[in-house]
């Protein structure tokens, strides 16, 4: 294409949260923010929630994956819509691993382990017939940590946040209706000097018992179809505030589906859903 370089890309979703992966094994591409923004463009790019890098961890000098060579061999580079780094995305860990299950050859009959920048998740395989149907995949997606309560707010309406962080930074807070949350297409406020980094923020509703349902707005996405990390600081919130006790398995409704959710005796969330890769083809970047 007159000296123009050609990348190959895959798109995939996890319940509907959906990532374009960039195929790097030997760490040969760079990824500007610029380009990220574009290809996440839903109208002059290929369109996605977020872009994830997949790249062994001994081609990359990240730091987190320096640190886990030797344990796992790769590494999820994660970037925002907006260009921005991410720590982790518990949704497009799951597209990444069932990429490698495709694409690579790991055996998905035993445990896969990915670099991340919120450290090393265990991810493992199985076939579900209650998640739509098909393979449905199960990360450990570590221990939740608790900060400081603080508010959140859209228009003139405040509530208290729970302040989870999953390797990443969330405030959960509940409401009694799911639209109380508006439109998302502005960022809900938050107190800045309890997450100076930003803070994905989750809106919950109770839909029953061990049943919740969510909204959120993504830091350096918006509103996004499902979050996995915030459904799991979802979970632990509900679960705390209910005095559940460990291995209580929830349910999580996100607009693009459904997650299982488990906090386990030994303090590790555990988080299955499905995936879903949808398309596969070549790009400038």
């Amino acid at each position: 294409m007159g000296g123009v370089s050609e990348y190959d890309f895959v798109k995939g979703h996890g319940t509907e949260n959906d990532f374009i992966l960039v195929p790097d094994a030997s760490g040969k591409i760079e990824l500007s923010p610029a380009q990220v923004v574009r290809l996440c463009d839903r109208r002059a790019g290929i369109g996605a929630d977020g872009v994830i890098r997949v790249v062994r961890t001994d081609a990359t000098d990240d730091p987190a994956a320096v640190a886990a060579r030797g344990e796992a061999r790769w590494f999820m580079d994660y970037r925002n819509a907006d260009g921005s780094v991410s720590e982790m995305c518990g949704n497009g860990v799951r597209v990444l691993a069932l990429y490698l299950a495709t694409h690579s050859t790991i055996d998905p009959r035993e445990p896969l382990k990915v670099a991340t920048r919120a450290g090393i998740k265990t991810v493992t395989f199985s076939v579900d017939d209650e998640i739509e149907g098909g393979i449905a995949i199960t990360v450990d997606m570590g221990e939740p940590s608790f900060g400081p309560e603080s508010k959140v707010g859209v228009g003139e309406r405040t509530w208290a946040a729970v302040n989870v962080d999953m390797g990443n930074p969330h405030a959960v807070a509940f409401v009694d209706d799911l639209a109380e949350a508006g439109d998302l297409l502005t960022e809900p406020a938050y107190d800045a000097e309890v997450y100076p980094h930003g803070v994905n923020i989750e809106f919950v509703t109770r839909q029953g018992d061990h049943h919740v349902a969510m909204r959120v707005h993504e830091r350096g996405s918006g509103e996004t179809r499902s979050c996995g990390t915030g459904a799991c600081a979802v979970m632990a919130a509900t679960a705390l505030a209910d005095g559940a006790e460990r291995g209580t398995p929830y349910v999580v409704d996100v607009p693009g589906g459904r997650l299982r959710i488990e906090w386990t005796d030994d303090n590790r969330i555990l988080m299955t859903g499905p995936a879903r890769i949808v398309a596969e083809g070549t790009t400038t970047l």
